[in-house]
Parts: structure tokens; sequence; C-alpha cells
């Protein structure tokens, strides 16, 4: 079973800007998130994924990805996904044998920054860059999922 153990932190600061790789635009839409599991579709870049993942809160989480092509995607974001889509550009910074994501976003989202960080383990410990504020691993509010009914413009 494919899991996904990922953790969660907001930023203190902008030093992790000093670090990133060039970032990536992506668009991402829900079609159902419910107390099961949320379907995603999703455009990164060039590419185009239909994602399920568990809603399971805290940091291990089933997740099933798979490619699809970019043209279903785009049908799909503008015609069957709840609205607003989430708009964000990622970020990634290697650090300390990790790969940090940091999702700025955009659109009803704009002002909100995270930082995720994918482990082999829940006990797997993490060296905290000094760019890294509080865990919000449990807080529901910033899964993007709940981003697109609770936009952070509305907080």
């Amino acid at each position: 079973m494919p899991l996904e153990i990922e953790r969660k932190f907001l930023l203190k600061n902008d030093d992790w800007r000093e670090q990133a790789e060039q970032g990536t635009e992506y668009v991402q839409g829900y079609l159902i998130g419910s107390s099961q599991a949320s379907v995603r579709i999703r455009i990164e870049g060039d590419a185009a994924f239909i994602n399920i993942k568990s809603a399971t809160l805290g940091v291990r989480r089933q997740e099933y990805e798979y490619p699809i092509p970019v043209s279903d995607a785009r049908e799909l974001l503008t015609g069957l996904c709840e609205q607003p889509l989430i708009e964000k550009t990622r970020y990634l910074i290697h650090a300390q044998e990790l790969c940090w994501e940091i999702d700025v976003f955009k659109g009803d989202n704009e002002g909100l920054v995270v930082a995720e960080v994918e482990l082999e383990s829940e006990q797997q410990v993490v060296q905290r860059p000094g760019w890294l504020g509080e865990e919000v691993s449990d807080d529901p509010r910033y899964y993007n999922v709940s981003l697109v009914k609770h936009p952070y413009k509305c907080w």
C-alpha cells in the first residue's frame, strides 16, 4: 500500500529563498473531498496527474498518483473540479539529506507559504532549518483540499 509520510510547517521568514531551486507552477483542483478520501487533479509544469489520498488527519496517509494527459487535466480542472482552483509555485530545497517543498500560494490563498517534507518513517528525526516555523501537520486548515472551501483570504 503506497503511503505518504509528510510533515508541514509554516515559515518564519524568507531566508529559504537563498537556497531554493527555480519554482514550478502548479494548478490543482479536487473532484471530491470526502471523509474517506480526496481525488485531486494537478498540472505540475508540463505534466499532469490524478491523485487519490486518504482523508486521514496527521503525517501518515495512503496516497496513489497516476499520470494523465495535460489536455484531460485542463478539462477536468475547468469542468468538473470544485472552484476556486489551488494555484501555487513550488520551490525545492535539498538540505540535510531531505527535500523540502516550499509552496507559495496565489489567488484566494495569496499570502500563505508552507514547507512540506516527506519522510521515510513517522519517527524520522528532522533537522529544522532556521527559516522553519510552527508545525501545522495536524491542522486541517492547511490541507490543500480544505483551502478550496476555506481559502486563506477568509481566515
